[in-house]
C-alpha cells in the first residue's frame, strides 16, 4: 500500500472509489517515467498489462491520457484535489492544468480551489494549509501571476490552471488567435507556449466527454502534458451511429454501484394506482403529472424537515423540476402553475423557467435563483427547464422530477435524474423519503419498471400515489413534552390543567431554568435536581440568563422568588420526565480477535500471466523481497507462501495466530487458479505478479468472518438523564388531533394522523406506525398502577445493535417499580435475525441501566417484547409483561 496515498485518503476522509482512483494513480506514477520524452506506446503497453481487467485499448491523445469513469455525485472534483495532493508530494510535479467545459463548471472550479470555500478540495492537506497552491484562471493569467510564483513563492510552491475549454480552441473575431496563444510581455511567449514547454505539467480534465470533438483534441494535445486524468460520468461521445465508448478508460465506478453503496439518492418511479393513460388527454395527463409531482414534493418537504428536526441536523429546502417540450410548452407550464386554480395559488411566486429565450433582466434574475436554489431563504420550489440541466449546476435539494417530454423509458431515466443524485447529508439516512429521488412518470410507469428489471438499470423500486404517498397534503407538526407546556404556556387549554405560572416574567424564569437543567445532565438522575446544592447553582445560572430582562420582573422580588419558580419548575419536570441514561458499553480487560475459517467466494475471478519484463518491473518496486533467482524474479517454495507473506502485512493480521486459516485460504485460491492455468510457471507468473491484489481480495473478504472477543464489558454512562426534546412528526395538513380511543377506520394512512387525549403521556399528542401501538397504549391509560410513558424519538437511546445501526423502542414505560422499554412486533417476525439482534442490545443495555440505578436509588430497566395478536382490549400491562419480558437474549456480563 503507497503510504503517501493512504494519507492522503485518510486527511481527505476519500470514498473507497476516491481511494481506488487514488491508489491506480499511484501505481501509474511508479509504472511510468512521466516526462516529455516517454515512448506513448510503451506507455501504452505497460498499462495494458498492468489493469488488464481496465480493458483499455488506447489513450486517444498523444500522450498518455487516462479515464476515470465515476458516476454523478461520487465526488469527482474533490478526486481531482488528491490526485494533486498526491503527485505534488510524491513525485514533486508542480503544474497542473484543470480543464472546464462551460462557464458554470469554470466557476465552479475555481470555488472549489480556494480556501475558505465550504467545498475546498483541499481541507485537511497540512501541507497547503501552510503553503497553498498558486491559483491562475482564464481572467488574471495576462497578469503573469503564474510565472511569477516561482520567484515571489518559492520554487516549491504549486500551481493550479483553471481555464474554460473555450480560452484555448475558440479563435476570436477576425479569425487571429486566442489570447493565451498572443506574445505575454511577462514572458516574451504566449501563455500557452509557456505551459506547453513545462517538463511537468499534468492535465485534468473535468466532465472529459466534452473534449472529443477535433478542435478540442487538437488544442489540448498541443499543450504536451506529460499525463492526461480524465474525469467524467460519461464515459463515451456520440457518433451519428449512437455512442462510442472512451477506449482509455482505467476505472470504472458506475452509477449502478454508488446505488448499491449508498452514495447517491435512490432513484423511484411513481405513478397512481390501476393508472390507464388512455382516459386522459394529453393536457388531463400533464395536468396530472404536475398536481401529483407537487404532491411527492410537497411529502417530502415534510419528511425532510421532520428528519433534520429529529437529528439536529440543517434542513433542507427540496425543489421540483419539470422537464418541458420546448420553450412555448414551458411558458406554458409556468402560466399553469401560477393559475390560482393550482392548488390556491400556493406556487404563484415559486417557480421559475430556466430556456435559451430568456435575456437581459429576466434571464439574470432566473440565473440568480437557480443558482440560490439550496438556500432554505430562496423561495423556488419548481424549476420548468426545457433541456437537460447541464453539467455543472450540481444541487444536493432536488428531489422530485416531472418529465413532460417524450422519450424512450432507457432515454428518460438517464437524460433526467443526473442532477438529482446527490445526497444532501453526505450519505444515505435510513430514511426513504429523505434518501429517494421520484420520478413522477405515470404514463411511462410499466415500461421504466420494466426497465429496472435489466440488472444495470439504476432504477430499482417504484412509488404509487395514494397509496405509498398521500393525495392529501403534509405540514410538519411540532409537539412539546407536557413539563413544557406546563410551565410555559399562557393558555390554560393548551396545558390542559391548572396553569403553574401566571405572568409572563415568571414564565420567563422557567423558561431559562429550562435550558439550564440540560447542562446538569450528567447527574446520576434528575431527581439529585432537588438537592440544596445543585438548586443553588441552577438559580445562580438563571438569574445570569435572565439578567437582560430583569426590568420586565416587575413584583418579583428577585432572589426569593426566582428560586420558587426554579424549584417548581424543577418538580415539574421531574414528574413529567423519565429518566433514561446515556450509556455506552465499552470492553473492559484483554480483547481478544480473529477470524473465523470460510470458504473464499473466487468463482468470479480469473488472473492471467503477464509478460516476464513487466514482471520484474513489477516485482523490483515491491518494498519486500524474498530468495531473487538468477532470472531476476521473486520465487517461493511453496506456491501458498506468495500470498501468506502478503497477508502478513496487514495489521489485523498476526500469523501467530492465524498462519492455519492463511494457508487455508491461500491453498483455496491456489487451488482454483490451477483450475485454469496450464502450468506451474504461468501459476508462479500470476501469484507474483497479482500478489498484492490478490491478497487484498483475500483480506477483504475475511472481513466478514471477523471476531472480537472481551474479557467482560463495563459500561460508561455519560449522562444519568437526557431533557425530553421537542418531537416533529409528518402529518396531514389541517387534520384535527384524533381521540387515541377512538376505532382508525383507514389505517393506511396511519402514520399521517396525530392522536391526543392522554392522562399519562408525556407529550400531549403522539403518532402511532400500526394499530397495535394504538391499542397498547389503551393499555397503558387504562392501566390501575400509577405510570407514566412516552414514544421515545429518534435519537433518545444509544443503542447499537448491528454495525452502528441504533435500535429505536416503541414505548418508554415507568411504573411505581420499575422502567420498561417495550416493543410490539408481529407474531411472525418475533424470530426474525434483526429482531433478535435489537432484543439482544435492548437486554444488555437494561442491564447497565438497572446497574447505574440500583447504585443511584433507581428502579430496575426490563425489556419486554409482545406480540402484536396478545395486545387486545381485555390485555392488562402486568399480564403482558409478565408473560414477554425477555430474558432468554444473549447477553455476555463479567
Amino acid at each position: 500500500m503507497n503510504r503517501i496515498a493512504n494519507a492522503i485518503s485518510q486527511r481527505l476522509s476519500l470514498r473507497p472509489p476516491q481511494k481506488t482512483s487514488l491508489d491506480i494513480l499511484a501505481e501509474i506514477a511508479d509504472l511510468l517515467p512521466l516526462d516529455k520524452d516517454q515512448d506513448v506506446s510503451a506507455a501504452l503497453e505497460a498499462i495494458k498489462q498492468q489493469f488488464p481487467e481496465s480493458g483499455i485499448e488506447d489513450f486517444e491523445r498523444d500522450f498518455p491520457s487516462l479515464c476515470f469513469a465515476l458516476a454523478t455525485g461520487v465526488g469527482k472534483t474533490r478526486l481531482m484535489g488528491a490526485f494533486i495532493s498526491y503527485l505534488s508530494q510524491a513525485k514533486g510535479i508542480r503544474h497542473f492544468f484543470v480543464l472546464a467545459p462551460n462557464l458554470t463548471i469554470y466557476n465552479k472550479l475555481i470555488g472549489d480551489f480556494t480556501p475558505g470555500n465550504p467545498k475546498y478540495v483541499f481541507q485537511g492537506i497540512a501541507e497547503f494549509a501552510q503553503n497553498p497552491p498558486e491559483i491562475i484562471t482564464g481572467d488574471n493569467y495576462e497578469s503573469g501571476r503564474g510565472i511569477r510564483g516561482v520567484t515571489l513563492f518559492g520554487s516549491d510552491v504549486v500551481h493550479i490552471n483553471i481555464f474554460n475549454i473555450s480560452k484555448i480552441n475558440s479563435e476570436v473575431r477576425g479569425g487571429s488567435a486566442p489570447r493565451i496563444k498572443r506574445l505575454s510581455e511577462y514572458i516574451g511567449q504566449s501563455y500557452f507556449d509557456y505551459l506547453s514547454d513545462l517538463n511537468d505539467l499534468v492535465l485534468m480534465m473535468d466532465e472529459s466527454h466534452r473534449y472529443r470533438a477535433t478542435a478540442g483534441i487538437n488544442a489540448i494535445n498541443e499543450l504536451k502534458p506529460i499525463l492526461g486524468l480524465e474525469l467524467t460520468a460519461t464515459p463515451q461521445k456520440e457518433s451519428p451511429s449512437g455512442p462510442v465508448p472512451f477506449k482509455n478508460i482505467i476505472y470504472r465506478y458506475p452509477l449502478s454501484a454508488a446505488m448499491q453503496d449508498g452514495f447517491v439518492k435512490e432513484p423511484a418511479v411513481a405513478t397512481r394506482e390501476n393508472f390507464n393513460a388512455s382516459n386522459y388527454t394529453q393536457e388531463q395527463l400533464e395536468r396530472l403529472k404536475l398536481e401529483d409531482g407537487v404532491r411527492v414534493h410537497e411529502d417530502t418537504k415534510v419528511q425532510l424537515e421532520v428528519y433534520a428536526r429529529q437529528n439536529e441536523q440543517p434542513i433542507v429546502k427540496p425543489f421540483m423540476l419539470v422537464v418541458a417540450q420546448d420553450t412555448t410548452h414551458a411558458d406554458a407550464l409556468e402560466k399553469v402553475i401560477r393559475d390560482e386554480s393550482f392548488f390556491d395559488g400556493r406556487y404563484e411566486n415559486r417557480v421559475i423557467t430556466v430556456h435559451s429565450n430568456q435575456r437581459g433582466e429576466e434571464r439574470d434574475d432566473t440565473i440568480e435563483r437557480l443558482l440560490q436554489v439550496e438556500s432554505t431563504q430562496e423561495p423556488t420550489e419548481i424549476v420548468i427547464h426545457v433541456n437537460k440541466l447541464k453539467e455543472g449546476w450540481d444541487v444536493n435539494n432536488l428531489y422530485t422530477i416531472v418529465p413532460l417530454r417524450a422519450a424512450k423509458a432507457e432515454i428518460l431515466v438517464h437524460q433526467t435524474i443526473g442532477r438529482g443524485l446527490r445526497l444532501p447529508y453526505g450519505k444515505r439516512t435510513g430514511v426513504a423519503a429523505v434518501d429517494r429521488l421520484t420520478i413522477v412518470a405515470h404514463d411511462k410507469f410499466q415500461e421504466i419498471i420494466d426497465e429496472a428489471n435489466n440488472p444495470n438499470s439504476i432504477i430499482r423500486t417504484g412509488v404509487v400515489i395514494g397509496r405509498d404517498i398521500p393525495d392529501e397534503r403534509r405540514e410538519t407538526v411540532v409537539v412539546n413534552p407536557v413539563f413544557v407546556t406546563r410551565v410555559t404556556s399562557s393558555d390554560a387549554i393548551a396545558a390542559e390543567q391548572e396553569l403553574l405560572f401566571e405572568s409572563p416574567a415568571e414564565r420567563q424564569v422557567a423558561q431559562a431554568t429550562l435550558e439550564v437543567i440540560r447542562r446538569f445532565e450528567k447527574l446520576p438522575r434528575s431527581a439529585n435536581l432537588r438537592a440544596e446544592e445543585v438548586q443553588e447553582q441552577i438559580i445562580q445560572q438563571v438569574s445570569a440568563v435572565c439578567a437582560p430582562a430583569q426590568a420586565q420582573f416587575e413584583g418579583i422580588a428577585e432572589k426569593a422568588d426566582v428560586a420558587d419558580i426554579v424549584a417548581k419548575t424543577i418538580d415539574t419536570f421531574i414528574e413529567n420526565s423519565i429518566d433514561i441514561p446515556r450509556i455506552i458499553v465499552v470492553p473492559k480487560g484483554e480483547v481478544s480477535c480473529g477470524f473465523n475459517p470460510f470458504t473464499l467466494d473466487i468463482s468470479g475471478i480469473r488472473p492471467q500471466p503477464v509478460a516476464r519484463d513487466i514482471l520484474i518491473h513489477h516485482l523490483q518496486s515491491n518494498e519486500r523481497m524474498s530468495l531473487i533467482s538468477g532470472d531476476g524474479v521473486i520465487h517461493e517454495e511453496r506456491s501458498e507462501d506468495y500470498l501468506v507473506r502478503a497477508l502478513m502485512d496487514y495489521d489485523d493480521i498476526s500469523y501467530d495466530d492465524h498462519s492455519d486459516l492463511l494457508y487455508d485460504l491461500a491453498s483455496q485460491m491456489v487451488t482454483h487458479l490451477q483450475s485454469y492455468l496450464k502450468d506451474e510457471e504461468e501459476l508462479s507468473n500470476v501469484l507474483q505478479y497479482h500478489q498484492r491484489s490478490l491478497a487484498e481480495f483475500i483480506h477483504t473478504q475475511m472481513q466478514s468472518h471477523y471476531w472480537e472477543k472481551a474479557v467482560g464489558y463495563e459500561a460508561n454512562v455519560s449522562k444519568g438523564f437526557e431533557t425530553l426534546r421537542s418531537n416533529s412528526f409528518a402529518a396531514l395538513a389541517g387534520q384535527d388531533i384524533k381521540p387515541f380511543r377512538a376505532p382508525v377506520d383507514d389505517r393506511l394512512y396511519m402514520r399521517g394522523m396525530l392522536f391526543g387525549g392522554f392522562r399519562r403521556c408525556l407529550y400531549p399528542t403522539q403518532k402511532f406506525d400500526n394499530d397495535t401501538e394504538r391499542r397498547f397504549a389503551i393499555v397503558l391509560e387504562d392501566c390501575r398502577e400509577e405510570l407514566k410513558w412516552f414514544k421515545p424519538a429518534r435519537g433518545q437511546f444509544r443503542i447499537d445493535y448491528k454495525d452502528g445501526h441504533l435500535y429505536e423502542p416503541d414505548f418508554v414505560v415507568e411504573t411505581e417499580g420499575e422502567k420498561l422499554i417495550v416493543e410490539t412486533k408481529r407474531a411472525s417476525e418475533l424470530e426474525d435475525m434483526d429482531v433478535r439482534a435489537k432484543t439482544d442490545a435492548a437486554c444488555l443495555w437494561c442491564h447497565y441501566a438497572t446497574q447505574h440505578e440500583s447504585e443511584h436509588g433507581g428502579k430496575p430497566w426490563k425489556y419486554v417484547l409482545i406480540p402484536h395478536d396478545a395486545v387486545g382490549a381485555s390485555a392488562t400491562l402486568s399480564h403482558l409483561v409478565g408473560q414477554y419480558q425477555t430474558t432468554d437474549a444473549v447477553v455476555t456480563i463479567d
